[in-house]
C-alpha cells in the first residue's frame, strides 16, 4: 500500500511529520514523485489526480484538503491517491507564497478596499478564526455570549478573497502539472513494463536452461 509504514507513527509524530518530514522536504518530495510514477492506473487518470491535488493546494480549505481533493478526483475521474499525494504541493515552503498571492489577487478581483498586508500571518488568522468558531459554538450550550461578527468579517475579507484569488493560479498550476506529468508517467510505465518483460523472459530462459541440464 502507498501509505503503509513499517513503524506506525503516533498522532503527535504524524502532525510533526506533516509540517516538516524527518527526512526533509527534498527527500519527501522525491518519495512522493516515486510513488506517483508507480501507481497502478493509467497515466491520464494519475495525471488528472495530480492536477486536482495541485489545484486544491490553492484553496483556503485548510485541514480539509484531503477531503476536497478526494471529492474532485472522483468527480473528474482522476486517481484519488495521486490527488492526495499532490496536495503536498502546498507545504510550509510554498504556502506563504500561495496564500499571500491568492489573497492579494482576490482583493483586486473583488475590488475590495485596500490590499492584504503580506506581513500578516495567514495561519494565525485561520487559527484565530477556528478558536473563535469553537468559542461561539460552545456559547450556544452555555451562558457565554456568542459574537459572530469576527467570523463574518473573516469570511468576507479573507476566506472569499482567498477562494476567488486562488482559482486562477490554482487552475494554471493544476493544468500545467497535468500536462507535464502525463507524458512523464506514460514513459516511466512503458519503460518499467519493458524491464519487467525482459526480466520475465530472462527467468523463463534460465528455467528452460536448468530443465535442459537436468535431463
Amino acid at each position: 500500500m502507498v501509505f503503509k509504514r513499517r513503524k506506525q507513527l503516533s498522532w503527535p509524530q504524524w502532525l510533526v511529520e506533516s509540517v516538516y518530514p524527518r527526512s526533509g522536504w527534498r527527500r519527501a518530495s522525491s518519495y512522493i514523485a516515486h510513488r506517483l510514477r508507480r501507481l497502478p492506473d493509467t497515466p491520464q487518470k494519475i495525471a488528472r489526480g495530480i492536477g486536482v491535488g495541485v489545484y486544491v493546494s490553492f484553496t483556503p480549505f485548510f485541514g480539509f484538503h484531503f477531503l476536497v481533493a478526494t471529492a474532485l478526483a472522483i468527480m473528474l475521474r482522476g486517481n484519488v491517491i495521486a490527488a492526495l499525494l499532490a496536495t503536498f504541493f502546498g507545504n510550509p515552503l510554498t504556502f506563504p507564497l500561495i496564500a499571500t498571492g491568492s489573497l492579494t489577487l482576490g482583493h483586486k478581483l473583488l475590488g475590495l478596499a485596500g490590499e492584504f498586508a503580506a506581513d500578516k500571518s495567514i495561519f494565525q488568522l485561520f487559527k484565530n478564526t477556528a478558536a473563535d468558531f469553537l468559542y461561539n459554538f460552545k456559547a450556544l450550550f452555555t451562558a457565554q455570549q456568542a459574537d459572530w461578527s469576527g467570523l463574518d468579517e473573516f469570511f468576507f475579507s479573507v476566506f472569499v478573497p482567498y477562494l476567488v484569488g486562488g482559482m486562477i493560479p490554482g487552475i494554471a498550476f493544476g493544468v500545467t502539472a497535468y500536462l507535464l506529468s502525463r507524458p512523464v508517467i506514460s514513459a516511466y510505465q512503458k519503460r518499467r513494463k519493458g524491464h519487467l518483460m525482459a526480466r520475465w523472459k530472462q527467468r523463463r530462459a534460465n528455467a528452460r536452461k536448468k530443465a535442459d541440464q537436468s535431463r
